[in-house]
C-alpha cells in the first residue's frame, strides 16, 4: 500500500482522468487499485491510497507517458518517487 498526496487544479477534471485513463496505466505497471479522498483541510488536495508495491511504483513513476497524463488531470508539481525507509507487519 501507498499514500500519495498531491494538488490538483481541478478535483472532478482529476478524478475523471484518474478512474480512466491513468487507471488503465496504473493497471499496467501493476496496481490493484486505489481510494481517493478530498483532503479536508485544502480544496486542492486529494489523498490517494494506492493496493501496490514498490516495484510497480517506481516502474509507474518511471514511466514517460505518465507526466503528461498527470498534466492532463491537471496534477500541480511534479511526481515523484518516495524513498521507502522501512516495512512492518504489525
Amino acid at each position: 500500500m501507498l499514500l500519495r498526496t498531491t494538488q490538483v487544479e481541478d478535483v472532478d477534471r482529476f478524478m475523471e482522468v484518474f478512474s480512466t485513463d491513468a487507471a488503465e496505466k496504473r493497471r499496467k505497471h501493476g496496481s490493484k487499485g486505489a481510494v481517493v479522498f478530498r483532503d479536508p483541510s485544502e480544496s486542492g488536495r486529494v489523498w490517494a491510497i494506492f493496493d501496490w508495491d514498490e516495484q510497480g511504483w517506481q516502474s509507474f513513476v518511471s514511466d514517460p507517458d505518465v507526466p503528461p497524463l498527470l498534466a492532463v488531470a491537471g496534477q500541480r508539481g511534479k511526481l515523484q518517487a518516495p524513498e521507502l525507509v522501512g516495512s512492518f507487519d504489525a
